[in-house]
C-alpha cells in the first residue's frame, strides 16, 4: 500500500467512525483533528469519491528557477538552428544577449521539449589520442577536405569538395570549394589561405590523399612551407581539421538547401565568418577564434 493508499485509509476510518457514532465533535477528539476538516473530507468523498480524499500537492505558480519564456525560446531556437549544446547556448545567450543561465537550466528545457539529444549522427566519438595545442599562429596549419553531395534541381547527383585548412594555436579557418578533387585545387587553396590568414604559415599537415602529392608538395616548400604528412590510416592526426568538419555538417550542412554554386560560395563564406568571428568555441571557454588569435599576437 503507498502512501496515497494509507491517506484514503485513514480518512475513511474517520468518516466510518463518525457514522457509526452519529456525532462528529466525539470523532474529531477521538483522531484529534479539526471538525473543519472533518466536513471538508466529507464533501470532497461525496462529490469525488476515494479521490476527493487525496491531498492535492500544490505547485508553485512563479518557481524561482523557472526559465523565463523567451529565454526558453532562445535556448530551442539555438537547438533546433544550430544544434548546439548546452554549454556552448550557455556561451551563446551570455556574449550576444546579456542573458545568464546554467548548463543544467538548459539541459532540463532541452529534456522538457524532447531536445536532449541531438540528431542522428550528431554524437561524439571516443578517439584515444592525446590532445595537443601548438601556442603560436601559424606554426601548425591542418588541411584537409570534406566531401559534398547535393540534389539539383532535376534532382541529379552533385558532387562538391570543401577544402578546410584550420590554425591549430587559434582555431581560425578558411573555408573553399571547388568543383573537381585534385592537386591543382588543393594547390589554389594554399594560395588562398596564404593571402586570406592574417600571420604566416609556417607548417602543413594534411593525410597521404592524391591532391596532396608531389605537385602540392613542392608548390607548398617553395613557398617556405613545411609541409608534413600525418602517419596513414590516423585522421586523428589531424583531429582538429576533421572536428571542425563535424560542426560543418552538424550546424551547417544539415541546414542547407542546394540551390547552385553561387548561393553555395555565399553562405559558405557567411559561415566561414560566423565561426571565425561569432562562434563561441569549447577550446577557449567560449571565445571565438579571432579572439584567441587576438590574445596570441
Amino acid at each position: 500500500m503507498n502512501s496515497d493508499q494509507r491517506e484514503i485509509q485513514r480518512k475513511l476510518r474517520v468518516l466510518q467512525h463518525a457514522d457509526r457514532n452519529g456525532d462528529v465533535s466525539k470523532t474529531c477528539r477521538y483522531f484529534g483533528i479539526g471538525r473543519a476538516s472533518f466536513y471538508r473530507w466529507r464533501k470532497a468523498y461525496a462529490d469525488k469519491g476515494d479521490a476527493g480524499l487525496l491531498v492535492a500537492r500544490s505547485v508553485p505558480h512563479n518557481h524561482p528557477n523557472k526559465m523565463p519564456p523567451e529565454v526558453e525560446d532562445k535556448i530551442l531556437h539555438l537547438r533546433r538552428t544550430y544544434h548546439l549544446g548546452p554549454i556552448r547556448i550557455v556561451w551563446y545567450l551570455e556574449r550576444y544577449h546579456a542573458i545568464k543561465v546554467s548548463d543544467a537550466g538548459v539541459y532540463r528545457t532541452l529534456k522538457r521539449h524532447g531536445l536532449n539529444r541531438l540528431p542522428r549522427g550528431t554524437r561524439l566519438r571516443k578517439v584515444h589520442t592525446q590532445r595537443y595545442n601548438k601556442q603560436v599562429p601559424g606554426h601548425h596549419i591542418q588541411m584537409d577536405v570534406k566531401f559534398l553531395i547535393f540534389r539539383g534541381k532535376q534532382g541529379q547527383k552533385v558532387k562538391r569538395y570543401q577544402y578546410t585548412a584550420i590554425d591549430d594555436a587559434t582555431r581560425v579557418r578558411a573555408l573553399k570549394v571547388y568543383k573537381r578533387h585534385t592537386q591543382a585545387s588543393a594547390i589554389d587553396f594554399v594560395d588562398h589561405i596564404v593571402e586570406k590568414f592574417p600571420f604566416r604559415i609556417q607548417q602543413i599537415r594534411t593525410d597521404n590523399g592524391h591532391e596532396f602529392q608531389a605537385k602540392f608538395h613542392w608548390h607548398v616548400e617553395d613557398k617556405g612551407i613545411r609541409h608534413v604528412y600525418i602517419k596513414p590510416s590516423s585522421p586523428q592526426l589531424n583531429g582538429k581539421v576533421e572536428r571542425s568538419h563535424r560542426s560543418d555538417q552538424q550546424e551547417f550542412y544539415q541546414l542547407l538547401s542546394y540551390k547552385d554554386d553561387v548561393d553555395l560560395e555565399a553562405k559558405l563564406d557567411e559561415w566561414e565568418r560566423f565561426y571565425n568571428f561569432a562562434r563561441p568555441h569549447g577550446a577557449f571557454g567560449g571565445k571565438t577564434p579571432y579572439e584567441a588569435l587576438r590574445e596570441r599576437l
